[in-house]
C-alpha cells in the first residue's frame, strides 16, 4: 500500500531531520557551549510520544509480515525490531537526562553525550536500514491483507508536531523549524557566472 509507505518515507524524512537539529545541539555542549536544552527535550519528547507510539508499533507489524513473506530477511527484521526497543529506552534515558538539567540536577557532561551518542547513532542507523533494505522489500512483498493489518493494528493519532496546527508543547520547535526552512530558501545558489576566476 504506497499510502503507508509515503507516509512512512515522510515521517522518516522528519525524523532525521530532527534528529539533525539534536545532533547539532550535542555538537554545541561537546564543544563546552550551552545547547537549548529546551529544544533537546522538545526533539526526544516528540520522538517518544510520536514516533515510539505510533510509527514504531505500525512497523513492527509489517517488519513481521515481511520476515513471514520473506525468510531471508528474517535476521535483518529480528534486528530492527529490537532496535524499536533500544531506541525507545535510549530517549528515555535522554529524556531524564535533560528533565535533570531542567530541575537544576547536577549531570555528569560524559553521561549526558553518551545518553545522546547512543541515541543519535541507533536512530541515524535503524533509519537508514529501513529506507535501504525493508521498505523497498515490504513494497513488493506485502498484500492489501497486510497492509490491512498493519494501519488497524496501531491507528495514526495525530502528528503533535508536524500536524496542521503544533500542539502547545511543541511550538518553540515547530517554530525553530519554520525558521530554518525559511533561512534555507533564502539562499540563493551560487550560479557559474557569479564566480570570480580571480584572474586578472
Amino acid at each position: 500500500m504506497s499510502k503507508v509507505l509515503d507516509e512512512w518515507h515522510d515521517e522518516h524524512r522528519r525524523f532525521s531531520h530532527l534528529l539533525d537539529i539534536l545532533g547539532k545541539e550535542v555538537a554545541t555542549f561537546h564543544a563546552g557551549d550551552d545547547p537549548d536544552y529546551e529544544l533537546m527535550r522538545d526533539i526526544v519528547q516528540y520522538l517518544l510520544h510520536f514516533a515510539d507510539r505510533f510509527h514504531h508499533p505500525r512497523e513492527d507489524v509489517a517488519f513481521s509480515r515481511l520476515a513471514e513473506r520473506d525468510p531471508g530477511m528474517r535476521m535483518v527484521v529480528t534486528r530492527l525490531l529490537q532496535e524499536h526497543r533500544v531506541i525507545a529506552r535510549a530517549g528515555a534515558e535522554l529524556l531524564r537526562r535533560l528533565d535533570e538539567i531542567e530541575a537544576d540536577v547536577v549531570v555528569s557532561r560524559a553521561a549526558i553525550e553518551a545518553s545522546a551518542a547512543t541515541y543519535l547513532l541507533y536512530y541515524r542507523h535503524h533509519l537508514g536500514t529501513e529506507e535501504a533494505q525493508i521498505l523497498p522489500r515490504a513494497a513488493t512483498l506485502l498484500t492489501p491483507e497486510d497492509w490491512t493489518a498493519v494501519t488497524a493494528a496501531v491507528p495514526t493519532g495525530p502528528d503533535p508536531l508536524f500536524g496542521k496546527q503544533a500542539e502547545a508543547g511543541y511550538e518553540t520547535l515547530r517554530r525553530h523549524i519554520e525558521r530554518e526552512a525559511r533561512h534555507l530558501a533564502t539562499r540563493a545558489p551560487v550560479r557559474d557566472s557569479q564566480v570570480q576566476s580571480g584572474s586578472a
